[in-house]
């Protein structure tokens, strides 16, 4: 076989003694992109993969089409300050949502859009929260993909910015106190307090008070805690508690504290344990009612509600309201209680299907269900905090752009509130949910999209992700659609590591217990080509972030299961992860290579390690983002080389690396141009004619 002309990339003779274990990187100097000889490496690499791409068919139509379905554009739900609501909103010609408010008196205005602040697209609107009142709004935003949030304050009426920038403030929640005069929230410590390497650790929660300094700020908590812990801060509805969580990195498990601030100043808040050290998640809704409710997976993995007393918050005092389900797992709830007889929505997902019930708010019981649109994904329940009869849902499916629905409790009717604003022609697809069996036996889900009518084998993407308790759940893909249209089949897989069984799936996949991930992967693979679906020749398999870890360890495990991979964003040296981005924070899911025996796991299937020469590997496309600050683009970087190294094969190893882009949002376009790039190259290696 020829080999591509790949860049030359020179192999270092490194190996590294790891508890006994020779470790060799012999591409650890692609980990400083400022070294000449990275950028040089880059520059080449960027020049093949334009020549690459160019010469394959197809791409143009991949483009149109997908730009033509995310003309959708999309809806968010409301949020409820008085008569004041506050929503999101994309419309067909824009390249990112904007923020808008609709005053009592019906007059809709755009508070924020990221293209009036920055019209080269580059800055993204992270996140926003509205005071009790809807006076002001608390809102961050960062540039180039890089997440770095930035905090800002706004007069709502007035439309003008009356604080920030605040830095430091990424993934930061804010806490707003009645009256709109200060609020809690969460900053990284300065980059000269901590030491090199951990600035993006080192999270406290402060007070801070509007119309004064930062520098005045009064620290509320989280010194001589774990680095890197994140926390979350809340402030009930008429401000008397407060609730502080804390866990350590994306454990799954949390500590928490609450404060009764009618007793004590809101600078020296008296914070009493609600949970420590238990390996449970919890967190707490101060009702209306003068109840405490619990939504906790404490001795019940698929999540339960329990109620209390405010002033007995601790775990003897919890009485089950909404009991676990023995299938379904529990996704969030919301309380209307301006009817005769009040009442609880509750939302699960059963094998990643939504559904909402309907429970007595004294009792707990069933009394009914709320009517939805179909089988997809129900995207948070909202309510008015002051209470009413009314909810809001988001609701999407296969073939639904996003829609926000009202739900009337005392007509028991469901009504589309806003639909998404863009009309397309959507393509009508087949969608057939299948449950196949992994090595050790276990059952896996997985949703099978075709066009109708296909039969026969056909090309086929396998998706999964397999992590951190996230689901994979129906949603409007311009992708798929995309993909399906043209002939294809696209198979979504519930794999363990997942949230779609409840956390004890979520823990089959992690740890030690990692490689369960990448069976289910396998035996989804397995399961098409067995039934038809697909061949091996046909078969390719797309992952981002932790799903590039997923697709890069199937790739070194099973090359001859799949013909092309889509690995964006991926982990790939699990050896060396924790040194870089938002790596450390991460151990608590995959394990610590300081730890002999979890060093031993991660090395097992660390796919970079994994890499043999000699091996006919499948095409593979890397996609990386230069401003990534979660995941460093060089585990695709080192992966790609040692790759191109070593493949046998004629399938191309190509990688392609963008700039001014990050792991998180961006704008329409951009997000066009990867799709089609990553459609364009698992249609030319699996056979699909665009």
């Amino acid at each position: 076989m020829t080999r591509q002309p790949y860049p030359p990339a020179s192999r270092d003779g490194l190996v590294e003694d790891l508890h006994g274990t020779p470790v060799p990187d012999p591409y650890r100097w692609l980990e400083d992109p400022g070294d000449p000889a990275t950028k040089s490496w880059l520059a080449e690499e960027e020049q093949l993969f334009t020549a690459e791409m160019g010469a394959l068919p197809g791409r143009e139509g991949f483009k149109a089409r997908i730009a033509e379905l995310l003309r959708s554009g999309s809806v968010g739900a409301p949020v409820w300050r008085g008569e004041r609501r506050f929503f999101m909103r994309r419309t067909p010609e824009q390249e990112h949502a904007v923020l808008y408010t609709v005053d009592p008196d019906g007059t809709e205005q755009a508070l924020l859009d990221p293209m009036a602040l920055d019209p080269t697209g580059l800055t993204t609107l992270d996140s926003w929260q509205p005071d009790k009142e809807g006076r002001l709004l608390a809102y961050q935003v960062s540039v180039g993909g890089d997440e770095e949030s930035s905090l800002y304050l706004m007069d709502v009426a007035l439309g003008h910015r009356i604080e920030g920038p605040i830095d430091r403030c990424r993934y930061s929640p804010v806490a707003w106190l009645p009256g709109g005069e200060a609020f809690y929230y969460v900053r990284r410590l300065p980059s000269t307090e901590v030491p090199e390497g951990e600035e993006q650790f080192h999270r406290r929660v402060y007070l801070h008070r509007v119309g004064t300094s930062t520098e005045d700020d009064v620290l509320i908590f989280g010194e001589h805690m774990e680095k890197t812990n994140y926390y979350g801060v809340a402030v009930s509805r008429d401000g008397r508690w407060l609730q502080i969580s804390a866990s350590r990195g994306t454990a799954p498990r949390n500590d928490l504290w609450v404060a009764d601030l009618s007793a004590s100043s809101l600078s020296s808040p008296e914070l009493v344990v609600v949970q420590e050290d238990v390996d449970a998640q919890s967190a707490l809704h101060f009702g209306r009612d003068g109840r405490l409710y619990v939504f906790t997976d404490r001795d019940a993995p698929r999540g339960r509600i329990c109620v209390t007393d405010p002033a007995t918050p601790q775990f003897e005092h919890w009485r089950d309201l909404i009991p676990q389900d023995p299938e379904a797992v529990l996704s969030d709830f919301a309380i209307l209680d301006d009817l005769d007889r009040p009442v609880m929505l509750v939302g699960w997902t059963r094998h990643a299907i939504s559904e909402i019930s309907i429970h007595d708010l004294g009792t707990g019981e069933r009394v009914g269900e709320v009517p939805t649109p179909g089988l997809g994904t129900i995207g948070g329940i909202s309510e008015r905090p002051e209470g009413g009869h009314e909810a809001w849902f988001g609701y999407t499916d296969n073939t639904t752009p996003p829609s926000i629905q009202r739900y009337d409790a005392r007509t028991g009717e469901t009504t589309l509130w806003a639909a998404s604003p863009g009309a397309v022609e959507v393509p009508a697809v087949d969608t057939a949910q299948v449950v196949y069996r992994s090595a050790d036996g276990s059952e896996v889900h997985m949703l099978v999209i075709s066009k109708p009518g296909t039969e026969g084998p056909r090309p086929t993407i396998l998706y999964g992700y397999g992590g951190f308790g996230i689901s994979m759940t129906p949603g409007y893909s311009a992708s798929i659609l995309t993909w399906v249209e043209s002939g294809g089949a696209y198979a979504i897989a519930q794999l363990r590591g997942g949230g779609e069984q409840g956390e004890e799936w979520h823990r089959a996949g992690m740890l030690a217990n990692k490689q369960n991930v990448y069976d289910d992967l396998h035996a989804a693979a397995e399961h098409l080509i067995a039934t038809g679906v697909t061949t091996p020749s046909q078969l390719a398999i797309s992952g981002g972030s932790n799903g590039g870890l997923l697709v890069g360890a199937a790739l070194t495990q099973r090359p001859e299961l799949y013909a092309a991979v889509a690995c964006s964003a991926p982990l790939l040296d699990m050896v060396r992860y924790e040194l870089f981005g938002l790596g450390a924070t991460w151990n608590v899911e995959y394990g610590s290579a300081e730890k002999p025996d979890e060093f031993a796991w991660l090395y097992a299937y660390s796919p970079y390690h994994r890499v043999r020469e000699g091996v006919s590997y499948p095409a593979t496309l890397f996609t990386v983002f230069q401003s990534d600050t979660r995941v460093h683009p060089l585990h695709a970087w080192k992966m790609c080389a040692a790759l191109q190294h070593a493949q046998a094969g004629d399938r191309p190893i190509l990688l392609r690396n963008e700039t001014e882009v990050g792991h998180g949002a961006r704008a329409v376009s951009k997000t066009v141009e990867l799709a089609a790039d990553q459609l364009t190259f698992l249609a030319h290696h699996t056979g699909l004619a665009s």
